[in-house]
């Protein structure tokens, strides 16, 4: 039989939790819930990294980074999926299915890379504080974040044009909730072991190798705190880095078992219960490890709040007072202007009183 062309099949229909009405039930308030922290929380943390001129640092610029990944990377699926959980009609066009794939297998890449890149800056800071500023200056972020983006990108579009390409012979239904390329593989009736190769190099070299690289800077920073004489100082940095290592596995474990195992023709429920955990889980752990439990963010966010409510305040007392019988719609610019009657002694504290005040505060 001659294998039909990819383009035939015009949309896919994502299985997702359909035989699992239970399930779905239970996924979309939980998956809503967590949807709407992760953008809160990493919104927060972009808007108070920018806004407050003391977390200009370079942690803090790749925390940022690591706060728009989280956003981009649960937004290219969760929108979808949730609806999906909702509804009977559960497709998704060909074009849009690609484009769903090459933007997760992007913004999950590069996550691999931030991670590790962060790691090192952590070990660089406590490890190394005197040449730190020297070592990991303001262009090394730059290059190191920019890096990490464009060939994290670079390599999701080959991956997808390679997967995308391959004859489907009308093979339509994805046992996933979103277009994950592993699962549209599944549907390939063509030779798949190209894509296959180009995705195992890329497993093992954004998988293992950082992870491995994120476990020895840890090791070397917990060896430096051993040598901090406070107990309470070595309690607080063992708490940091076992929060940090904590996310990291839950995020590098499970991504690592569903690109690292043994192929399989048949689906399990357990891959998609797994991508929950490394898609949209861990976006949401990451705000609150990273960045809420720090007391400089939390400092900084306070201000920022108490900088927005002051603005609020001097709109309101910079407003045009309403005009009535007893003051004019507009106030005078020229104190001489003000007629005699409201600036005499019978309004010692009336009119020129209220003008002060608003001048005062503007």
């Amino acid at each position: 039989m001659e294998p039909v062309n990819s383009t035939e099949v015009s949309e896919f229909f994502l299985k997702g939790f359909s035989g699992y009405p239970a399930l779905e039930h239970l996924f979309f308030p939980l998956c809503s819930a967590m949807y709407l922290v992760t953008l809160l929380g990493n919104t927060g943390i972009v808007v108070v990294s920018v806004l407050d001129a003391r977390l200009h640092t370079p942690m803090y610029f790749f925390l940022g980074n690591l706060s728009i990944l989280d956003i981009c990377y649960t937004s290219t699926f969760v929108p979808l999926m949730l609806v999906h959980l909702l509804s009977a009609q559960k497709t998704i066009s060909f074009l849009g299915c690609a484009l769903q794939m090459c933007l997760s297998l992007s913004t999950g890449s590069t996550e691999c890379l931030l991670l590790a890149i962060m790691a090192y800056d952590r070990y660089l800071a406590i490890c190394r504080p005197l040449r730190y500023p020297v070592l990991m200056s303001h262009r090394l972020c730059w290059l190191l974040a920019g890096t990490a983006w464009v060939l994290c990108l670079f390599k999701s579009v080959t991956e997808t044009v390679i997967a995308m390409r391959l004859p489907f012979c009308g093979h339509r239904v994805v046992s996933h909730f979103t277009c994950e390329i592993l699962a549209v593989l599944k549907l390939a009736c063509g030779d798949t072991s190209i894509s296959e190769v180009f995705l195992l190099v890329g497993a093992i070299l954004l998988l293992p190798v950082p992870l491995a690289f994120i476990c020895l800077s840890y090791t070397l920073i917990l060896a430096t705190t051993l040598r901090v004489p406070s107990a309470a100082g070595r309690r607080k940095a063992f708490s940091t880095c076992s929060a940090h290592l904590a996310v990291v596995m839950l995020f590098y474990g499970t991504v690592i078992f569903m690109y690292m195992k043994p192929k399989s023709k048949e689906a399990r429920i357990s891959d998609e219960v797994f991508t929950v955990l490394y898609a949209v889980v861990t976006p949401m752990l990451n705000p609150v490890i990273y960045s809420l439990r720090n007391k400089e963010v939390k400092e900084a966010a306070r201000k920022v709040w108490g900088r927005i409510q002051t603005s609020r305040a001097l709109g309101q007392l910079s407003a045009p007072l309403p005009a009535s019988s007893h003051q004019p719609p507009c106030w005078p610019q020229d104190f001489s202007l003000v007629p005699a009657n409201l600036s005499s002694k019978r309004h010692p504290e009336g009119y020129i009183g209220k003008v002060y005040l608003i001048m005062s505060f503007s």
